[in-house]
């Protein structure tokens, strides 16, 4: 069979097998938009929570006021006790507690530092640690106010007691995450999964779906096969890969930082390897649907394995090793580097090698396990 018609051949497999379309354009398009729309507010605001407010002073009613009008956090009711907050949190009513303890305002106006109390359920870490942020702010914001007025009236000079109230002033420039928001932290990562994972599948399924039948795919050569499957498959995603890197990108607000010859040159190992890797699942596994369900379950391991969200030194080292064997992880440093980070090329150079041995070693267990199918349909 001549290299063209084999080429049509695939083509023509690929086409019309529903799953396959399904699960490249389909899931590839359809995750562009669902993945981040959980995201879409960047970081919760104007979270529920209640006051219990035990001092009862102007200076705590002042308190109150500013919390209330922080952007992270919106007073909903007051208690006048903490059991009674504690059951309207126990109840899903609000989110957090502020109790501001009694003695507050005489604790302030001897030079003591009073304890304010914070409550949330830390398990949503995201609405936890906004809701900390916002009472922390109001009440740093009005202790360097009690802090200022107590310099002024011992006739420090008001400009002076601006500059003195602590002993350093934050200035924060958030250098790769500029908006400080969760679509520019999770999405890039995250669309190098998706790329790698449907990929697989595609392959996959497409491998197991003509591994029990009779057809073109066993009057070529291995070799052959398999270049031609890439050849698809590949430029295929080449195009999915620049609508993500692109169009998708500019529709989230995400940086673009990458040179677009070095983003080409660096997806091709990382594509044919994902490749390679779904014409192995598709072979071995007995079933092409459980093609889907291996890829599926690995994704969340992958993830949290991939150095972004955990870091590699926390990670057992058996888990980075086995994370190592697959392009995501490589893929995802070197692609967050260039696209997010504006890193130099020779700054993610090992990344590169390391995406072209691991295509290396999974297109030989492709040629294998390919081979012993071939030899079991003839």
């Amino acid at each position: 069979m001549s290299l063209l018609k084999l080429l049509k051949c695939e083509l023509n497999a690929l086409l019309s097998n529903p799953v396959v379309m399904l699960t490249v354009f389909g899931g590839v398009v359809f995750y562009s938009f669902l993945y981040p729309l959980p995201y879409s507010h960047q970081t919760p605001r104007e979270q529920p929570i209640s006051v219990v407010n035990l001092d009862k002073s102007q200076t705590s009613y002042q308190l109150e006021r500013m919390v209330d009008a922080t952007p992270q956090v919106r007073v909903v009711q007051r208690d006048n006790s903490i059991v009674a907050a504690k059951q309207a949190f126990l109840n899903r009513e609000i989110s957090g507690i502020l109790v501001i303890p009694e003695h507050f305002y005489k604790d302030l106006l001897l030079g003591k530092s009073p304890t304010l109390a914070y409550a949330g359920d830390a398990s949503y870490f995201l609405v936890y640690g906004t809701i900390v942020e916002g009472l922390a702010q109001a009440g740093g914001t009005l202790a360097a106010k009690t802090t200022v007025s107590k310099l002024v009236i011992d006739g420090t000079p008001i400009e002076q007691a601006l500059h003195q109230y602590a002993p350093s002033q934050l200035n924060m420039k958030p250098t790769f995450n500029a908006r400080m928001g969760y679509v520019d932290y999770v999405v890039p990562a995250v669309f190098v999964l998706i790329l790698q994972q449907t990929l697989a599948i595609a392959s996959g399924v497409l491998g197991g779906t003509q591994k029990d039948q009779r057809g073109y795919w066993d009057q070529v050569s291995v070799i052959k096969l398999i270049g031609v499957r890439c050849l698809v498959l590949v430029s295929i995603y080449y195009l999915l890969s620049l609508y993500y890197f692109g169009a998708s990108y500019s529709m989230h607000g995400i940086s673009q930082l990458a040179d677009p010859v070095n983003l080409l040159t660096l997806l091709l190992p990382f594509l044919l390897c994902s490749c390679a890797i779904g014409m192995v699942l598709g072979a071995i596994l007995p079933r092409r649907e459980l093609v889907t369900l291996v890829v599926l379950v690995s994704s969340m391991p992958l993830v949290f394995s991939a150095g972004f969200i955990w870091p590699t030194q926390s990670i057992p080292q058996a888990i980075v090793w086995l994370a190592n064997a697959f392009p995501s992880t490589p893929g995802i440093q070197a692609f967050l580097g260039l696209n997010q980070m504006g890193a130099s090329w020779q700054t993610i150079a090992p990344h590169y090698t390391q995406l072209w041995l691991q295509t290396f070693v999974w297109l030989v267990l492709a040629a294998l396990t390919l081979n012993r199918v071939q030899n079991s349909q003839r």
